[in-house]
């Protein structure tokens, strides 16, 4: 056999092997590609819509209040009890339900998850009579969760539920246990 035949024929026999040696260094450089840690990685989008698909069995404590024009709504601590606003979600008996402290007092009802946005249905409530911070803004409070207009959750440290309003206002909950 001529040496220009013999070297096609080496050249063809080893060709499925060089590009299968190909394939195992990308392999193995994609494998060692850089990675973050949490620390040094962005934050992601909180109001993406599969993150938000994670609230059910959550517990969330109302942090802070934004309103529209950027200035800070004081968020009180709560009734004579000292308790801070919350809200509570929950599949308990497989329907999701919402529960949580307005003020002055309880609320409960149904919430929805959909195409990443926070929703809730008729909140009822008790109707203990209260004076101060929490009266004050118990109302406003129940209106909020019945105008939000955007949702989305933070699961990085620490761990944040943020409403916005269709008035703009933005409600911060900060994640708690139960």
């Amino acid at each position: 056999m001529p040496v220009r035949t013999r070297t096609l024929t080496l050249a063809r026999s080893f060709a499925p092997r060089i590009a299968a040696l190909g394939v195992l260094v990308t392999l193995v450089a994609a494998c060692s590609m850089p990675v973050h840690t949490d620390a040094s990685a962005p934050a992601p989008d909180p109001f993406n819509p599969a993150a938000t698909q994670l609230l059910d069995d959550t517990h969330w404590t109302l942090s802070a209040w934004q309103r529209a024009d950027g200035t800070a709504r004081a968020v009180p601590s709560g009734g004579a009890s000292g308790e801070p606003l919350t809200l509570d979600l929950s599949t308990e008996g497989g329907q999701r339900h919402a529960s949580g402290f307005s003020g002055c007092n309880r609320f409960a009802g149904r919430y929805v998850l959909k195409d990443g946005l926070l929703s809730f249905g008729t909140l009822a409530g008790t109707r203990m009579a209260c004076v101060g911070p929490g009266a004050d803004i118990e109302p406003a409070f129940l209106d909020a969760l019945a105008h939000i207009a955007r949702s989305g959750v933070q699961w990085r440290e620490p761990r944040e539920l943020q409403l916005v309003l269709q008035d703009g206002d933005r409600l911060t909950f900060t994640q708690r246990k139960p």
